[in-house]
Order: C-alpha cells, then structure tokens, then sequence
C-alpha cells in the first residue's frame, strides 16, 4: 500500500472532503485511513469504550464528542484497547488525554487537543449514525484519510498510482 500522503489524494481526487483544519496528532502513527465507524456523544465516552472493545478490522472510529473542551474522551487505556483490537485510528471531535503515552500507541489519533479531565460514564451516545463537524458530514462505511496535513473523507476507498 502506498504511504498516505493527504495533499496527493487532493490532487488526484479534488471531490474530496476535507475536515476544517482543527485537529491535532497524538498517535503513534501519523498517517492512517480505514473505512468509517462512527460515534455521537457528549461528555460522556461509554460508547466509545465500547467501540474500541469490539475488534476494529482496520476501520477509524470518528467520535463526535460535541466538539468538548471540558474533558477527555479518550485515554491511554481506550488507545491501548482500540490498537489491540486492530482499529487503524480514531478521529476525536473533542479531547483527549495521557499523551505521552498516546504518542507511544500504534494508533492514528487525531483530536482536538488534550485535556487532563476524564469523562462521565452513563451510557450515552448512539453509534454507527452520521455525523456533522469541522465542515463535514460523516456517514459510516465511508473512507478516512489522515495525516500531518489534515483529514480527508470519500465516499469509497481511493487508490494513488
């Protein structure tokens, strides 16, 4: 497979998406992509321990977590978890947490910012829905592409040759 490299799949296919540039990477791998997986919650990370529990297939999780400053929703343990399980990435429309050690994870993660506070727990949320952010609507099964330089989402998985 070829490196993932975002300014080039923006060349070859202009009628992607792009996220608003407002993340940052925290993962251990700079560049990752997958096929789409998604989560809607608000201060409250139940259905994203839940998620990364369940093994990944190399999809990305894309967490709409409301776009929070006032907590983490997604720690060492959950990054530790979701790699394990064999998830590519996880897209945090919110923040995250213990990032010296998320840096460690063999896990694309890209959110927000960090931020020391964990989240409620009160099995909340919903899964596998759309989901609107930084400009863009996310729908499960569609392709995400990450790196340094931003976020990219299509509708079906793309080649460079």
């Amino acid at each position: 497979m070829n490196p993932i490299v975002t300014p080039d799949i923006c060349d070859a296919y202009p009628e992607v998406a792009v996220l608003d540039p407002l993340f940052v990477n925290f993962g251990g791998l700079e560049a990752f992509c997958g096929p789409v997986r998604t989560v809607k919650c608000f201060e409250d990370n139940s259905r994203v321990k839940e998620a990364v529990n369940e093994p990944g297939e190399g999809a990305v999780l894309v967490v709409d977590a409301g776009g929070s400053t006032r907590c983490a929703m997604l720690g060492d343990m959950l990054a530790e978890k979701a790699a394990g399980n064999g998830w590519a990435g996880v897209v945090m429309y919110g923040c995250v947490r213990d990032v010296d050690v998320l840096a460690e994870t063999e896990l694309g993660i890209q959110a927000l910012a960090a931020h020391p506070r964990k989240s409620e727990k009160r099995g909340e949320g919903q899964r596998d829905i759309p989901v609107a952010f930084a400009g863009v609507t996310i729908h499960p099964g569609q392709w995400l592409y990450a790196d340094n330089n931003g976020i990219l989402v299509a509708d079906e998985r793309l080649t460079l040759d």
